[in-house]
């Protein structure tokens, strides 16, 4: 079976490049037209299920994504985004002057530093890679996993090689990016942060959290 990741459309806090983990915040009118351009990309493939996270920007995208392949949409609270605690809601240069021993562990890439009031990247990578798991244990040939870009890199990264010529250190806003989970139970990479869809519509830029 498929899985199409998808991550969501720019929200208002990617247009202002604040750092949202699970804050719920809902797309920028940019966001919803590239909402409506991953629904026309994903129109072109045999779509059998969506699934989403519950965080508005991600569910918002997904019924963009619904109302075009006339699917419905089954959330799962695992496909959140990671709880960055008091890091939430600010912007990055604000967190290096508050939070400065914080915010230096978590750039460092430390897999199980938690930040204050939130979870580390080891823990959602865990949940990630449970959601994925049990997505393509529930006989759909193509599903579209519509999330987060954090969860979404490290889930990927448990589950297939990712070449390193192919991989970028966060994913687009309404990227795709697709792996293929055969019956033996391995995972290849089949598109990585597919973005050609956007061409007239453009990148966001924003950040992966």
């Amino acid at each position: 079976m498929w899985l199409h990741c998808v991550r969501h459309g720019e929200s208002i806090h990617n247009a202002e490049g604040r750092i949202q983990g699970q804050l719920d915040v809902p797309l920028s009118d940019f966001g919803r037209q590239q909402g409506d351009a991953i629904a026309a990309a994903l129109a072109e493939l045999p779509i059998d299920a969506i699934y989403a996270s519950p965080l508005q920007r991600a569910l918002e995208t997904a019924q963009i994504v619904s109302r075009r392949l006339r699917l419905p949409i089954q959330i799962d609270p695992r496909l959140q985004e990671i709880n960055v605690g008091v890091f939430q809601g600010r912007l990055r240069s604000e967190v290096a002057e508050l939070y400065p021993d914080a915010f230096a562990r978590w750039t460092a890439g430390e897999p199980d530093f938690v930040i204050p009031g939130g979870e580390s990247r080891r823990a959602l990578q865990a949940r990630g890679c449970d959601a994925l798991r049990e997505i393509a244990g529930a006989g759909h040939e193509h599903a579209a996993v519509i999330a987060h870009g954090r969860l979404l890199v490290v889930a990927l990264a448990a589950l297939v090689p990712i070449p390193a010529g192919a991989a970028t250190p966060s994913l687009e806003n309404a990227s795709i990016t697709t792996i293929r989970h055969d019956g033996d139970g391995r995972w290849t990479l089949t598109d990585y942060n597919r973005v050609d869809h956007l061409g007239n519509i453009g990148l966001s830029g924003a950040g992966d959290l």
